[in-house]
Order: C-alpha cells, then sequence, then structure tokens
C-alpha cells in the first residue's frame, strides 16, 4: 500500500488556492488598518471599542490559514508518517476559538454597560482650524469597516467551498462579523448623537448573539473534526455527498457479498477504510486494486481509501454498511 502522499491541490484549483492566499493577505492588511484608525477615533464609544477589539482578534483566522497553508503541503516523514495534513485542522479550531471568543466579549462587554448604565460622551476635534465632532469620524471609519470586509466575506465564500477550506470559511464568517460590528457602531454612535445612552450598548449587544451563534457553529464543528467525525460539508455542516458516492460505488461491485466503510477528515482530504466480504476469492488482490482506483478517483479529497478483505461483517455504531 502507498504511503500517504505529500497534498498539492489539483491543477484546477491551483490559481483558487492562490487567489485565497492573496485575499487573505489584503484581510490582514486591511484589518490592521482600520484598527488603527478606530483606535485614533474611538473616544468614549462602547461599540467603537468592541469593533476595535473585534478587529483585532479577526486577524486570527487569516493568519492561521498563510501558517498552514506552508505547512500541511510537507511531505510524511517518519515523526509524521500521515503527514501534515491535520494543521487545518488546527487553524480551523483557532479560528473558531477567536470568532466564538469575539462573541463572547461582545457580549459581556456590552451587557455589563448597560447594567452600569454609563453613559458614553463624543467629544469634538479640531481639523484644520475647524471644530469637527468627533462622532462623524467614527461613522466614517466604521464605513471604511464595513464595505471592505463584506466584499471580502463575500469573495472568499465560493473558494472556501471549492477547496474545501472550513478556516477559510470561518474567516469569511469572520468578516461578516466585521461588517455587522462595523454596522452597528454606525447605529450606536448615531444614538449617543440625539441622546441616546443606551443605543451604544444595545446595537453592540444585538450583533454579539449572531457573532456567537456562528463561532459556536465552528468551534463545535473544529472539535469533532478533530475528534474524527464523518466528513462534513464546508458550509452547512451536513454530511458531505461524497460519502453517499462511495457507498454507491462498493454497492455496484458484483464480486462483494457485504460491505462497509468509513472515512475521516484530515484537513482538505479524506482517508478512509473499505471492508468488505467477497464471494470468491479468486483474482481477489486485483480486485481490490480496482476499487481503491474507483473510490481514490471519486474525487481529489479521497486521498487514500484502503480495501481490506474479511470473512464477516461486524457493523460498529455509525460505520457505513449496506442498509
Amino acid at each position: 500500500m502507498k504511503p500517504i502522499e505529500r497534498f498539492e491541490y489539483p491543477k484546477e484549483l491551483q490559481e483558487d488556492f492562490r487567489k485565497a492566499k492573496r485575499l487573505e493577505w489584503i484581510t490582514i492588511f486591511y484589518l490592521l488598518s482600520t484598527a488603527a484608525l478606530v483606535m485614533a477615533t474611538m473616544g468614549n464609544s462602547q461599540a467603537m471599542k468592541t469593533a476595535w477589539f473585534e478587529d483585532i482578534l479577526s486577524l486570527t483566522p487569516a493568519i492561521s490559514f498563510l501558517v498552514a497553508s506552508r505547512v500541511f503541503h510537507k511531505a510524511p516523514n517518519k515523526n509524521f508518517p500521515y503527514g501534515y495534513h491535520r494543521v487545518v485542522s488546527v487553524a480551523y479550531l483557532c479560528s473558531a476559538v477567536a470568532l466564538f471568543g469575539v462573541g463572547a466579549f461582545l457580549i459581556f462587554d456590552s451587557a455589563s454597560t448597560l447594567v452600569k448604565q454609563e453613559h458614553p460622551t463624543i467629544g469634538m476635534k479640531v481639523i484644520f482650524g475647524h471644530q469637527v465632532w468627533l462622532g462623524y469620524l467614527m461613522m466614517a471609519v466604521m464605513v471604511y469597516g464595513t464595505i471592505p470586509a463584506l466584499i471580502l466575506g463575500r469573495m472568499k465564500l465560493p473558494l472556501a467551498e471549492k477547496l474545501h477550506e472550513k478556516n477559510l470559511y470561518t474567516d469569511a464568517d469572520m468578516n461578516k462579523a466585521d461588517w455587522m460590528t462595523a454596522a452597528a457602531a454606525i447605529l450606536g454612535v448615531a444614538g449617543i448623537g440625539m441622546g441616546w445612552w443606551w443605543a451604544d450598548s444595545v446595537a453592540a449587544l444585538i450583533i454579539a448573539f449572531d457573532i456567537i451563534k456562528d463561532g459556536y457553529t465552528n468551534l463545535k464543528q473544529a472539535v469533532f473534526d478533530i475528534m474524527d467525525e464523518r466528513p462534513k460539508t464546508v458550509n452547512d455542516q451536513q454530511d458531505d455527498p461524497l460519502l453517499q458516492e462511495v457507498k454507491e460505488v462498493l454497492e455496484r461491485e458484483t464480486w462483494i457479498k457485504e460491505h462497509a466503510f468509513r472515512m475521516r477528515e484530515e484537513g482538505h482530504i479524506y482517508l478512509g477504510e473499505g471492508f468488505v466480504v467477497p464471494k470468491q476469492e479468486q483474482d481477489l488482490v486485483d480486485k481490490i486494486e480496482q476499487l481503491t482506483q474507483k473510490v481514490e478517483g471519486l474525487s481529489w479529497r479521497i486521498q487514500e481509501f484502503v480495501v481490506m478483505p474479511v470473512r464477516e461483517l461486524p457493523l460498529p455504531n455509525g460505520q457505513e454498511g449496506e442498509e
């Protein structure tokens, strides 16, 4: 049996992968510039403070993606005989923790401000000899923090699905959190200007619940991936349709009496084992090799599928088999 190979995306996805890396570099520089502008104008605004904190944590998915992209393609060795594919799952976990942390911080910080009934104030700033209400500058910065994040997030979603890159998908979720937080900050600052002291924190609190929901969903799936849960889709985290395709390939083999299989996710790729009860043992080795090639040929994601002939077929809980 061949060893786990060094992983490279198929040729038709190489440009998508390069595009994803370019988007992540753009995201990092954009978030750093946004964080600097927010810090310069935040004043006493609760929403602006949470927006700054959220921008800093938003760097985590982009950085972890770029780090993982320099590691997962390394060839297997004595210490890592399965290669470095699982570093992608580790990066996904880091991103999910960051997203969940943003939501949790926003809820705690905004709720605390409401309970304490803190009344934020927004002062004036002299620009070119004229006094300007600082709230206008805050809202201008938040507009800058909204539109690019919205565009970047939408550009990453189709790439994440093509590349089966859950970390990139989480980063798109983080970009959604960026523009939603910025939009909430605009509403909060406008509310302060109208004398509604609570608008600042309420706006941040409403957005926080949506962010923590996405964070929890991704965090749960990241942990399950590391625990070798059956492969899930990137976008809705449902059972991957590829599993049904594998089952259909096994069912079409007339020389197999019974079968069962299991698969696990290693970053971008799937590894699996099929257990078959052959009707006869004639030319068994050739049949197994052909079956392996058929299953692995279904998708670039299936890098290794081991077929094991057995005399009888116990079916552990959760293992795929004939109905």
